[in-house]
Parts: structure tokens; sequence; C-alpha cells
């Protein structure tokens, strides 16, 4: 096991989390009573006892071991049952054109109140889940920026051409396309549908808009799906089921911190992974905490290298949520090299100069021809890009271990 893993094993075994697949078979047949301390047990809450304001007012570190704890209590007894699945008509939709403009509508009807609109499939269309209770004042307020960073990327005017033929190009059109944002954190209003959400079924409904709006409006080409939290993996099981449904992948799937599932069926793979795109990247912001080290894409970034949280994050929640704002500043015109990375197996390998192989840029612009672990540093408040190329470490070395924590 290398390095990252074995930090990952023994911070994830003090916080109660999985081990590496192996050790967590044997963990399954253990009683909580034998892990856990009888005091820890009773002052445990269940998570229909535990509220969003009680996670988001814990220390990071508090809330970090709280919900790995109650996630490897989940895969011990298959205690949580995923039977929370939102109706299609009550997950809000809004989809913004290059000028700002809004339309609202739903996961049933999205598609065709987005066929009314200018231009509409024409330049990309980007898909962005959200995946955290819009209660929550720091993930409304995040997804916001979000939404401004796209529709000013979306309103930018093509350059004029050198000579004066302006027939070369519209002067009215944006070099951008449309975002659509599925608000599926408006359906997840406490911690027990947070936990308990069928992310198969809740994906299936997902792939099925996506294929209705590649065959009524979009090139598939111009697809890119961006999933936050828990929703991430909604995108990638609808990622597979498109394929099924269409024989052809979706083009690019990016996952905001993926989510650890607490509600799942522990002999079948699900969420986001490798090959549910042609192209997947995951950002992990909060890998010992609500996320997860495993890994999701064809290129994980790890900024700082995986912890409860990224800099500056002060409970859970906003630690999940320092992935959307990272992404968000890439998609800024301008700073879509904001974050440069190195492949490493760990943070201390990246910090002694030990990584290997190309330079990666984390964000909108991420190059599809890296692959593995990349690990980068960032800063604890806005502009959290360093935006200094990250050093060139040394020539690649041996093969990559690879480490799994759940």
């Amino acid at each position: 096991m290398n390095p990252l893993g074995v930090v990952c094993v023994v911070a994830c075994l003090m916080a109660g989390a999985l081990a590496t697949p192996s050790s967590s078979s044997r963990q399954n047949h253990l009683k909580p009573s034998q892990w856990l301390k009888p005091n820890e047990l009773e002052s445990t809450p269940s998570l229909d006892e535990l509220t969003l304001e009680q996670l988001e007012s814990m220390p990071l570190d508090k809330g970090a071991k709280l919900m790995r704890k109650l996630y490897h209590l989940a895969q011990i007894n298959n205690g949580v049952s995923p039977n929370f699945v939102p109706s299609p008509s009550n997950i809000p939709v809004y989809i913004f054109g290059s000028q700002g403009e809004k339309e609202t509508s739903n996961l049933n009807d999205y598609v065709q109140t987005a066929k009314q609109m200018p231009r509409f499939g024409q330049q990309e269309v980007t898909v962005f889940v959200t995946g955290l209770p819009e209660s929550l004042e720091k993930a409304k307020k995040t997804n916001t920026k979000f939404i401004q960073a796209y529709v000013q990327r979306n309103s930018q005017k093509p350059q004029s051409p050198q000579d004066d033929d302006e027939s070369k190009w519209e002067s009215n059109k944006p070099v951008g396309g449309h975002l659509v944002v599925i608000d599926l954190g408006h359906t997840i209003t406490n911690v027990q549908r947070y936990a308990s959400l069928d992310v198969d079924e809740t994906g299936k409904m997902l792939a099925k808009s996506l294929v209705e709006l590649t065959n009524e409006c979009v090139p598939l080409d111009n697809i890119h799906v961006i999933g936050q939290g828990v929703a991430a993996n909604v995108c990638g099981v609808a990622g597979k089921v498109f394929k099924a449904l269409t024989t052809h992948k979706l083009d690019r799937i990016t996952a905001l911190d993926p989510a650890s599932q607490m509600a799942k069926d522990p002999k079948v793979l699900t969420g986001v992974a490798r090959g549910d795109a042609k192209f997947v990247d995951a950002i992990h912001t909060s890998a010992l905490a609500l996320g997860t080290t495993r890994r999701c894409g064809d290129v994980d970034f790890f900024p700082n290298g995986p912890s409860n949280g990224a800099p500056g994050a002060r409970n859970v929640f906003d630690a999940q949520l320092q992935a959307t704002r990272y992404y968000t500043e890439t998609v800024v015109p301008g700073n879509e090299r904001n974050f440069p990375a190195v492949k490493a197996n760990c943070f201390k390998e990246y910090k002694n100069q030990q990584g290997y192989g190309k330079r990666a840029y984390m964000g909108i612009n991420t190059a599809r021809d890296v692959s593995g672990d990349y690990m980068l540093e960032v800063n604890d408040q806005s502009p959290y890009g360093k935006k200094t190329p990250a050093t060139q470490q040394k020539p690649r070395h041996g093969s990559h271990q690879r480490y799994q924590n759940n």
C-alpha cells in the first residue's frame, strides 16, 4: 500500500470509516459494541435525530468524525436503506441563457422549455446537478456564484477579426452556451434524506431526461454534466444508464467532491466512476468527511491532499462546497489555469517535489490526456488558486499503486 493509502486507512479507522475492501469485509463481522465504547454508542445520534443545523454548527473535525462513524455503522449492518427517490416534478430546473435570461421548469418538462430558448444546443450545454440542501445558506451562495460565473463566461463575445470583414463573425453571438441547473438539493431537506437518497433510481431519472435532451435539441458532444456531492454519484449512474439506453457515452462528467454513500447495496458498485463518460474528472475536498478517497475518474484532484476538509472549510458542508468554489473560479474567463497540479501518490510526495508526469490544471479546462491522482496547493480564501505553475517534478517512476477507502 502506498503512503497515501496508509494515511487514509489509519485516519479512517480512527474516524470510523471503512478501510480497504479486504479489511472492510472483516469489519463487517464486528458488532458496533466491539469497536465503539458504550458511551460512544449512547452518544451517537441516529440519522433521523441529527439535523442539518447541528451539523452545520459543528467544527469541521467533530462533524467529520461523526459522519464517518455513521457511515461505518451503516456499512456494517446495512442499516440505511436507499428509500428516498424524489419525484421528478418536485426537482426544479433552471435554464440560463447567454444573456442571463432564465427559464424555470422541472425534471419532467425542462427539455421542452429549453427547446424554446434561442440557440439552445448550438453551443455547449452545461448540466449542473446540485447535491446539498438549499436551506444551507452557504450552499445557496456558492451555487449562485457558480451560476453567475457561467453566465459571465457564456456571454463573452468572440474577438474581433483582424481584418474588417465582419461577415466572418456574428457580433451578437456569445462564445459560450447554456447552463441547466437541476436542483436536486432542493429535495434534500434533512440529513435522513441526504443519507438515504436512492442514487441508482435518481440516476435513472436523470439519464432518461438526458436521453430526451440529446434526442430533441443537443448534440451528444455538446453536453458537460457536473454533479455536486451526492449528486456526483447520481450523475455517474446517469452516465451508465445513458450508455445502456443509447449505446453512446456522455462527453464529460465532472464530480465536485463525490460523496461516500451510506445507502447502497453492498454487492453493487454504484456512484461515479471512470468510464461513465468519455472523460470523468473529480475534485476531492472532503475526502475523509462527507467525501471519499476512492478513485472516481480518469483524473482525481486532491487540493492539499486528502483530509477532512480543504483549507478554509469550517464544517463538513463547507468542506464539500470547496470543490464547487474551486471549479467556479476556473469558469471565470482568464482563470482557467488557476490550479496547476502534479501527479503524486500523496501530498507529502508532492511537497517534497517527488511527483511525476506532466502538469495538469484542475477545473473547466482539465486536459483529457492526463490520468491518475493529482496533488496541488490552494489558498484558504478567494482567490483559491495559486496560479503559479506547479513545480515540474521528477520523471515518472514505477507503477502507480492505487488506494481505496470505501
